[in-house]
């Protein structure tokens, strides 16, 4: 082995070796019970972020945890075609050469995006490989390659085939930049500086009038009425009337409706049904005209009468300033409010009448609704289910048509004289009037459509795979919170609908890493931390090890280096002390499993108790997903008790009579702390397991399965003890391997002869027994039912250290009174903020228990 732990040499050779070897394959279990999980497909225009490495993290430590219980383990991986995102980048490459799609046509068009994901589709899924993520790649999906397209199509025409799919003419959000429609999820709203402009529309039969008010006024150039509440008194006496809408002249009544906020400005608002929902769903009510003013390029129609052609933002000023000229405008207001953006592009989204293609939720909701309630899915943490809940009860109808051309084209054809033709497969002639010249619909389906099917279409679906068969419903899904609408829910929805059962019975949430300070990371805060960046200066396992450090479920992530710095701290103590072993027990000798002695000797028959205490523990936190819980457990375990105590102990162990059954401990517990640690990181373990065991892979071994074993009684009081005179060393500056007298009270006789050898190796003292407690010229050491006396003559100047001590009594009697002076003022207790009350209560616990030791130290003398 090399002297020093050099992340960069091993995690360049194990991935290929693990493939090769068939390791990530369910088949390596082949009699396994099967457990399947599937990964959450990144956009093939994507790399790698630090929300990727958290969930392929988590994802991994379960398979590979799983994989090495015997389980028959598949992880499918594979990429979403990401229609906008992908359609921008191409777009964006032309545009550097001058061109648009346009230029080159739909079918050359959708050829270079297919020769750009050749050339670059792979990007990401080598990034998943370099983090150790075990997927099985030979399943590797694409949500457009063929398989998945069938599917797709099958989904489509068998919804429309049961009416849940439908072709509409409705008020739908549109993204001017990216040129077409989307779902209600895909919009980002944040809180704008905007205003309130107020607009006194003139009755049309005499004076007066009403007044209105919008934050979009130039919407107003496509108003057909204004309604009010039916009871509201101010305008009972108006409904019916008809007013002449300001700068167009066009005569619009006054209809009353229950959609109307009675305490919203001046309790009329206008009505533009091509332009707003809830106007759009008075209008259909009160039979009103649908003008549409504003086109898909975000610019006014010839509708808009002088307004047209100006861009909306443009026409919004043009319009006010028209406004004022006619004498219509009352005031302009101050008016902060939410602005819906496009998710994709940022740009701001325009509600505007379409006709597009729609799914009917509804139907398909209840019982997806029905499916977590009744606990066939489970949300962990359960708090999640509520979000899940209040989305589901309050969907409206899914758009699903995107006018973009990379993507799954929508299954729906059209003949000459507009009969709608829709087929799996191209259909040869019109189902209605049988006419041979067809055209396919021009729109693609939203990428969370083909999305929606993942946990079964990667599987085979529609066909009856052994795959198929096997692996749905999915085991778990792990995924964040912020795509619960997007994805979750839309997958609850598809897969009871054409599978009969839920898609996976867990549903496990995780938070979003932030940075350091708990901000959200994003390019614009110039806060990212790049993954990769992390793996090439620390190593991919430090950074998993921090990771899942920190990942119990529904909890951020606030990614501090120093973390990362810490996981590869512990890689060089698990490095070194892999070595300190292999000094013992001979390179390749111990077995991949098994091996754990009959008759242990009491320092073996401790580690080994405790290690099959940790391992029992460490899965039931797993099997929980606290994960931070469990390697923190784990790390400490390996840390303080291995590290720090046995490979001490068996310094002396492997020179006494049991030295067989000490080297075969050692090499047991340091392979079965590789074992626990692999899931976590892979490529460290590995390595190590190749010297300790050589035999066969890691990543393919049988998980622990520890006997139980009896810990001696005494071992916690004799660890106790030692660390104590080690403590009293450090306080008196002593050498550590300078000798002590230690006379040993210990009434209920727990320490035997091999107690009291290790005792004196470790502390390096001197053992005496006493049948009575010591008093002066002694310092006591309390350690559970032993306590050990130190005699001072000749160690310490008794004089200085009593005024030592006598000086460091008053210094903590001083800082207990002031601390108790302030707790005791019950204004500091009610005013102050929590932390600083919580802050002093630390510092008043801290302060009287050094009082008392130092006056037990001080009594000591």
């Amino acid at each position: 082995m090399n002297p020093t732990y050099e992340p960069g040499e091993i995690e360049d050779r194990w991935y290929e070796r693990w493939e090769q070897a068939g390791v990530f394959r369910p088949e390596y279990r082949p009699d396994g019970n099967p457990f399947c999980v599937v990964i959450p497909p990144p956009n093939v225009t994507g790399s790698l972020h630090m929300g990727h490495a958290l969930n392929h993290t988590i994802h991994d430590v379960i398979v590979r945890r799983k994989r090495m219980q015997g389980f028959a383990a598949l992880w499918l991986p594979g990429t979403d075609h990401a229609g906008i995102a992908t359609q921008n980048v191409v777009e964006r490459e032309l545009a550097l050469e001058g061109m648009s799609r346009h230029d080159l046509g739909r079918e050359r068009f959708i050829e270079q995006v297919w020769e750009w994901k050749r050339r670059y589709g792979a990007r990401i899924t080598t990034q998943i490989r370099r983090m150790g993520s075990s997927c099985d790649w030979t399943r590797e999906r694409f949500t457009l390659d063929e398989g998945l397209s069938r599917a797709v199509r099958e989904v489509f025409v068998g919804l429309y085939e049961e009416d849940l799919i439908y072709r509409g003419y409705r008020i739908i959000n549109w993204c001017p930049r990216c040129g077409t429609a989307l779902a209600d999820i895909e919009v980002e709203y944040k809180d704008t500086a905007g205003t309130l402009t107020h607009i006194r529309y003139p009755f049309a039969d005499g004076d007066g009038g009403i007044t209105v008010a919008t934050t979009r006024p130039e919407t107003m150039l496509g108003d057909t009425g204004v309604a009010v509440h039916p009871d509201d008194e101010r305008y009972g006496d108006v409904v019916g009337r008809m007013l002449r809408l300001p700068l167009m002249g066009r005569l619009i009544p006054v209809v009353a409706d229950e959609a109307v906020d009675l305490e919203f400005g001046t309790g009329a608002v206008k009505v533009t049904p091509a332009h707003d929902l809830t106007d759009f769903e008075i209008g259909e009510r009160h039979g009103l005209e649908q003008v549409t003013v504003i086109d898909e390029h975000g610019s006014i129609t010839a509708a808009g009468g002088r307004f047209v052609g100006m861009d909306r933002f443009e026409a919004r000023r043009a319009v006010i300033e028209a406004l004022e000229a006619e004498g219509a405008l009352e005031k302009v207001d101050e008016h902060p409010h939410s602005v819906g953006h496009c998710y994709r592009c940022d740009t701001v989204v325009e509600p505007r009448l379409s006709d597009q293609w729609f799914v009917a939720v509804g139907e398909l909701a209840r019982p997806a609704i029905a499916a977590v309630q009744d606990g066939s899915n489970e949300f962990i943490p359960k708090r999640w289910e509520k979000s899940y809940f209040h989305w589901m009860e309050n969907l409206r109808d899914w758009t699903i048509s995107r006018q973009i051309w990379w993507g799954h084209r929508i299954p729906a054809w059209y003949c000459l004289d507009g009969h709608l033709t829709v087929s799996r497969e191209e259909p040869a002639e019109c189902a209605t009037c049988s006419s041979a010249e067809l055209v396919q619909d021009e729109d693609v389906l939203d990428t969370w459509f083909s999305s929606a099917l993942w946990p079964f279409s990667t599987l085979g679906w529609p066909d009856e795979t052994e795959d198929l068969d096997r692996f749905y419903p999915n085991a778990v899904l792990i995924t964040g919170f912020d795509i619960i609408y997007f994805w979750v829910a839309r997958m609850m929805k598809m897969g009871i609908h054409f599978m009969g059962s839920v898609p996976f019975h867990q549903t496990v949430i995780h938070g979003l890493v932030r940075d350091v300070d708990g901000q959200k990371m994003s390019k614009s805060r110039g806060n990212t931390i790049d993954p990769l960046d992390v793996a090439d200066e620390y190593g991919a396992d430090p950074l998993r090890l921090a990771l899942i450090q920190a990942a119990n479920p529904g909890q951020d992530v606030p990614l501090d280096m120093e973390w990362v710095a810490g996981a590869r701290r512990f890689g060089n103590k698990l490095w070194n002390a892999t070595r300190f072993v292999l000094r013992s027990v001979e390179a390749g000798s111990v077995p991949p499993s098994g091996g754990y002695p009959e008759n242990p000797a009491p320092p073996d028959r401790w580690i080994l108790a405790r290690l099959g205490e940790v391992t029992a523990r460490f899965d039931r936190l797993c099997d929980e997903y606290r994960f931070s819980d469990a390697f923190g457990l784990l790390y400490n375990f390996a840390w303080s008790e291995v590290f720090d105590w046995y490979l001490e102990m068996t310094k002396i162990s492997l020179q006494g009579d049991n030295a067989e059954a000490s080297r075969a401990t050692l090499g047991v517990v340091m392979r079965d702390i590789l074992k626990l640690f692999h899931p976590a990181i892979p490529y460290l373990t590995e390595e190590l397991w190749s010297h300790v065991v050589g035999a066969g892979l890691l990543a393919g071994a049988d998980w622990p399965e520890v006997p139980d074993y009896d810990a001696p009684p005494v071992m916690d009081d004799l660890q106790g003890l030692i660390a104590g005179v080690r403590r009293f060393r450090a306080e008196q500056g002593l050498p550590p391997r300078r000798e002590l007298a230690l006379v040993v009270f210990d009434p209920s006789g727990t320490m035997e002869g091999w107690a009291e050898e290790l005792l004196a190796d470790l502390a390096s003292v001197a053992v005496s027994r006493s049948d009575v407690e010591l008093d002066q010229g002694h310092t006591r050491v309390v350690s559970g039912r032993l306590q050990g006396f130190i005699p001072l003559e000749g160690i310490i100047d008794l004089d200085a250290e009593r005024a030592r001590l006598d000086k460091a009594i008053e210094e903590a009697e001083a800082d207990l009174a002031r601390a108790d002076s302030k707790l005791h003022n019950q204004s500091f207790v009610d005013r102050a903020p929590a932390e600083v009350v919580e802050k002093e209560r630390r510092k008043r616990t801290e302060a009287a228990e050094l009082l008392a030791t130092l006056r037990a130290q001080r009594e000591a003398l």
